[in-house]
């Protein structure tokens, strides 16, 4: 494992504003992956007022998960990455004084998320034990152009079929009735409902426009563990309008100021915070 000085000789790093400076990720500037709109739209999926304990899988740096204490709470997370150098940069992000007031409600978990059985536990992810999960898996197919930074490929792009190991230890970790949130693309819905069946239903699947006039490029789907309620495909979101400013949904989300306009009989139906 690298330590804190082999990693300040890999990498330079920034630190960067969140949620108009509600918090800040510690992030390397030139390998991995830089959290962006993705991670921030995920944490503003969650139900208004989500509570009790979050697994963030494939945490990178901690945006998303940082991003879902912001805005609840009552809520506690696990940051769980499985590469050194992001891992560091989540405990880095949570040791900054900008974010004491989410540090004592999180932990960051070094382990790889597909591990299944005793080893899984052992790694700190202990069957049914969270009430929410959330994940901005690798949503690139493997034979897609890839970065030349191997770190950065990697956090991009998955086997054909990878989501599945990921779905069943979200499956696993989660109590019954528990809440999965991912960020993931149309082009390998297939994918996804296939690694949901048995484990996950009461699918909804909110398509995510870039404009009014395209096709949504990606979705986060909300999926409840071991519900039998069929699946609803909602109304998008477009994320920017005519001028290729944010439009107003989209910036209060990133901003930590509204949820996306999921359906839930567990939430008050409000969409502000």
């Amino acid at each position: 494992m690298m330590g804190k000085a082999d990693l300040q000789n890999h990498s330079s790093f920034t630190t960067d504003a969140f949620h108009r400076g509600g918090f800040y990720a510690v992030q390397p500037r030139d390998t991995g992956h830089r959290a962006g709109s993705d991670a921030l739209l995920l944490a503003a999926s969650l139900l208004l007022g989500a509570s009790g304990t979050l697994a963030d899988l494939g945490a990178g740096a901690g945006v998303a998960g940082m991003a879902a204490l912001a805005m609840n709470p009552g809520l506690q997370a696990v940051l769980v990455e499985i590469d050194p150098l992001m891992a560091q940069c989540a405990r880095d992000s949570l040791a900054l004084p900008q974010n004491a007031s989410l540090s004592q409600r999180a932990e960051v978990v070094e382990a790889d998320i597909t591990l299944t059985g005793k080893k899984r536990e052992a790694a700190g992810l202990a069957n049914a034990s969270f009430d929410h999960v959330i994940c901005n898996p690798p949503y690139h197919a493997s034979n897609e152009r890839a970065s030349p930074d191997l770190r950065r490929a990697l956090a991009h792009a998955m086997e054909d079929g990878g989501i599945a190991a990921w779905l069943r230890t979200a499956a696993a970790i989660l109590r019954p009735g528990g809440m999965l949130h991912i960020v993931w693309r149309p082009r390998q819905l297939s994918d996804l409902l296939e690694a949901c069946n048995g484990r996950f239903g009461g699918l909804q699947i909110l398509p995510l426009h870039s404009h009014g006039d395209a096709s949504a490029g990606r979705i986060i789907v909300r999926a409840i563990r071991g519900s039998k309620a069929p699946l609803e495909l909602l109304p998008g979101v477009v994320l920017h309008d005519g001028a290729n400013q944010p439009t107003a949904i989209a910036q209060a989300a990133l901003n930590g100021l509204a949820r996306l306009p999921f359906v839930s009989g567990k939430s008050s139906g409000k969409t502000a915070v």
